[in-house]
Parts: C-alpha cells; structure tokens; sequence
C-alpha cells in the first residue's frame, strides 16, 4: 500500500483556519517579580539569579507576546494558554516533579491566573497544568485535534523547560510546530540560544515580526 502523501518540510506557512496560538506559563505566579515562585528570594538572591530574565521578559518578551496574541486575534487564529496550577486545593494532584520543586499553585488563586498583560478574552481556551510538558498533564491534544488544529505556534517562559517540551511532544504528536523566538525567554541568553539550536529539529522558528507578516498581521 502507498504512503499517504505528507509535507516534506517543516518549512511551511500556516493555514489559518488550522492554528492555534499556545501560551505557555505566562501567569502571575513564574511571569511577575513578586510572583509567589519567588517568595523564598531575598531581593539580593532575587536580583543577582533573575534581574536579568525580567528586565528582558519586560522590555523585549512580553511587548512580543502582545503583538502576537493581538495579530492572531484579528487574522482569526485560535488563542489558548497553559498555566500552572493544581486541580485541587492542597496540589494532591500535582506530578512528583512538582511536589519536589515545590510548585503549589492552588486553584482559583491569583498566582494561577494569565498576566493581565496578555489575559484571555471571550471563551478563550485556559487549560491548568500539573507538570512541565502541558502534553502530559492536561487533555491539550484531544482538545486541539477538536479545533481541527494542524499547525501549533508556541510563545512562552521558560524556553528550556515548560517550552522546549511541549514544543518536541507537539511534533511527535504530529503538529507542524512554529517556535516564535523573540516571544519565549528563559533565565540566561545562553540558555535560551542553546535550546533553540537544541529543538531546531523539530520545529520552524520564526521572529514575532516574521510571522505576524505570514498571516499579514504586521
């Protein structure tokens, strides 16, 4: 029996009608400098391990998010989030990793809510999770294969976690992935540029101008 046919590249344009714009981890909790993650941190820890990531995450990341969320928004693509935050009160549910690290973000709490910066409109898709990769510990991709998602654009913190997993299981999962560079960050540029050489392989990467000009937003 013949293949069906498939793409022969990752390299290309998304079909608008078939996208779904995911923000990942953009919440009051990790994306605030007195995000509860934080708490433990005298302001000298806090400004020497994270001074940089939030003057970056300010000045360049977030803006980039906007613009983002605002050019998919008016050309009519799908805009959904992922945050961190348990489904019960005490975080029972929560993956052993995060029972480790201690990640404790209660429900309905103002730790687990998106950013003003970038909160949801409308009937916008918020889904909480319990783990790293938002793949494993929410029902993401019976929901996106339900929106008749082929193409998954991926903006987020941190790049080399929460991001670069859920952007490697995406491509497994069959989605043609476009990683938006200029809207992740993480704690150091070197980190950052390290991931996205990293996960090259699968997925295309495009700056936030670049691809707002793809779906004639810009």
């Amino acid at each position: 029996m013949a293949n069906l046919p498939h793409p022969d590249t990752r390299d290309l344009n998304v079909e608008i009608p078939h996208t779904t714009l995911l923000f990942i981890d953009v919440q009051n909790y990790c994306a605030r400098r007195d995000g509860s993650e934080f708490a433990h941190m005298s302001k000298e820890e806090f400004d020497r391990e994270l001074g940089w990531f939030f003057d970056k995450f300010e000045r360049e990341t977030l803006p980039n998010m906007q613009k983002l969320q605002e050019g998919c928004r008016k050309a009519g693509i799908e805009v959904m989030y992922t945050v961190i935050r348990n489904l019960t009160d005490d975080g029972r549910d929560r993956s052993l990793d995060y029972k480790i690290t201690g990640f404790n973000v209660p429900r309905d709490s103002f730790d687990g809510q998106v950013l003003d910066a970038i909160k949801p409109v409308g009937d916008e898709i918020v889904l909480p999770k319990t783990s790293s990769n938002v793949f494993v510990s929410t029902n993401i991709d019976y929901v996106l294969r339900n929106l008749s998602t082929k193409y998954l654009v991926i903006s987020g913190i941190v790049t080399d976690q929460c991001v670069a997993s859920a952007t490697m299981t995406a491509c497994d999962l069959g989605y043609l992935v476009t990683l938006v560079t200029d809207a992740c960050a993480t704690y150091t540029q070197e980190r950052h540029d390290a991931t996205l050489r990293a996960i090259k392989g699968y997925c295309r990467q495009r700056t936030t101008e670049a691809f707002l000009a793809e779906i004639g937003a810009a």
